[in-house]
This record gives structure tokens, sequence and C-alpha cells, in this order.
């Protein structure tokens, strides 16, 4: 006769911030079997009323299940937490936001020690998680078996992109992509800053912002192809000796309003040198090359 229910993989959490805690609720709603320690026990308290397993030790949750997701604060945290405890056999997932020099290293040490080892990083806020329609998910990196065997359970709290073997690529997609956030704040602050002292009301602006910047996004795409190809000409709509002209304007505009040009001259100075020993037919694209110098 056969089974209607389906054995849910059990799981320890070792962390409940507000990431862990938000992760372990869906893995409990959604049946798993979870174990969890956090340094300070309080934050169990919910957990176990919803029926949740609590660990006295880091040592005691790891040992409890084969499955290990870590979620701590930094790379130290790991050392601290997992310092004693015997991981092997156990296939280790760390979601500690890391650099990729330190997940690659995070994972020869978990190898040494006898584990298997994904490194994740979370592209989600902890109101996302397990509302699949938010769009969050995590990239895993590391070992493919291991990635196939738990993406089921991986993927209950939020989505799952695999983008490597190389332990260190999910740290480095997710720092590259917060990076490319970061600058679009920049930008961001930059125009706000230069309507502050004017009768232009911000949340007029806001929207007028938002959509010339989804306007602008798939721009990414020609770099992309134009990095590909080596070809920094190729489907060129602004060629870079026309932007170079124009800077002046944005930094007369700057100085006009009272506003600091510190957000955008870094980035114009890289055009002009690029201008200077590059070709004025190219895109914005030959400026990545003298970042990477």
């Amino acid at each position: 006769m056969a089974q209607n229910t389906v054995e849910k993989t059990p799981v320890t959490l070792l962390g409940l911030g507000a990431m862990g805690t938000a992760m372990a609720r869906t893995w409990l709603a959604a049946g798993h079997p979870l174990t969890v320690w956090n340094r300070t026990p309080a934050r169990a308290t919910e957990l176990a009323a919803g029926g949740a397993t609590v660990s006295d030790t880091a040592s005691e949750a790891v040992a409890a299940n084969t499955l290990v997701v870590v979620c701590l604060l930094d790379d130290t945290s790991v050392d601290k937490v997992l310092a004693g405890t015997d991981l092997a056999n156990k296939d280790l997932v760390n979601l500690t936001t890391s650099t990729p020099a330190l997940a690659r290293a995070r994972a020869e040490w978990a190898r040494e020690r006898g584990a298997r080892y994904l490194d994740g990083g979370i592209m989600a806020v902890p109101p996302m998680i397990g509302v699949p329609e938010a769009g969050g998910y995590v990239f895993y990196s590391g070992s493919p078996e291991l990635f196939e065997r738990h993406q089921r359970t991986l993927g209950v709290p939020v989505g799952t992109t695999y983008v490597g073997e190389d332990a260190g690529f999910a740290a480095l997609h997710d720092v590259a992509l917060l990076s490319a956030m970061y600058g679009m704040f920049a930008g961001s602050a930059h125009a706000f800053a230069l309507i502050r002292k004017e009768g232009i009301d911000p949340a007029a602006l806001a929207p007028l912002l938002a959509d010339w910047l989804v306007a602008m996004a798939p721009a990414v795409h020609r770099t992309a192809d134009q990095l590909r190809s080596g070809d920094y000409t190729k489907s060129v709509v602004s060629n870079l000796a026309m932007q170079v002209a124009g800077t002046p304007t944005f930094l007369s505009t700057a100085e006009q309003q009272g506003v600091s040009p510190e957000l955008l001259s870094p980035y114009f100075e890289l055009m002009r040198r690029r201008l200077a020993e590059g070709s004025g037919e190219e895109d914005l694209t030959g400026v990545i090359d003298l970042l990477v110098r």
C-alpha cells in the first residue's frame, strides 16, 4: 500500500537571530523535525512551544541531525560555536555572511573534520522568509551532491540558487549584488539631495526615480555581453566621449544646489581616465577594467 506521507528531513539550526528564527518557523510549519541552539536560550522559547527541540549546547544540537544549518553573526562566531563539535559525516550548510576567501577556508576546515559543506549567501531580509512571492532566495555553492540532496529542505524557508562547486561563489555573488545595490542607493541619495532645498516633494520624485532605475536596469545585460565579447563598442547607446562631456553639468548642478559631489566624482574620474586611454566610441564598460587592475 502506497504511503501518503513524505518523511521530512530533520534539521539542526545554530543561531536564532532574526533570520535564523524566521527560517526556524518555516521549517516547523512545514513539518520538519527541528533542533535549535542559541547562545541566548530565551530566544528559543517560542520555537520550543511550536515543537522544536532546544539543545543546551551546540555540540548536542549538531549530534542530533545530519543536516546542520549555521546562521550566526560572523565567521568568528562560527569558529567559537563549532569548536569541539563532532562534524564527522555531517552535512554542514553555512548561511553566515562571509567573504569568498573565508568561505573557501571554511569549506576546507569542514572537509578536514569529515563534514560535507555548502556555503550560502542570503538574498533576503527576515520578513521575506516563508513568503515565496516576496522573491527572496539564497545563493549556494560547494558540493553539488549535497545541494541536490537537500535542495527541497533548504528551499522551504526561501528559494535556492546554486552557483557552482567553488565554495566561495555564493559569497561572491552575494557581495556583488549587494555592492550594486549600494551603488543604486548612493545615486538615489544624490538625487534626493539635489531637491532637498527646493519645493519638490520627495514623495513625488520617488516613483519617477524608481521607474527610471527600472528602465535603466537592462543595461547590465549589454555590459555583460560586451565583457564576454571583449568589444566595448558593441550596441553602444551613449558613448563614453559623449557621457564624459556631460559630466560638468552634473557637477555644476550639485554645486549650485549646495550638494557635495562625493558620491558621483569617483565614477566620473574613472570615466575620464578611461577616455584618456581608450576609445571615445566605447560604452562605460571599460571602467570595469580600471577597477580590476
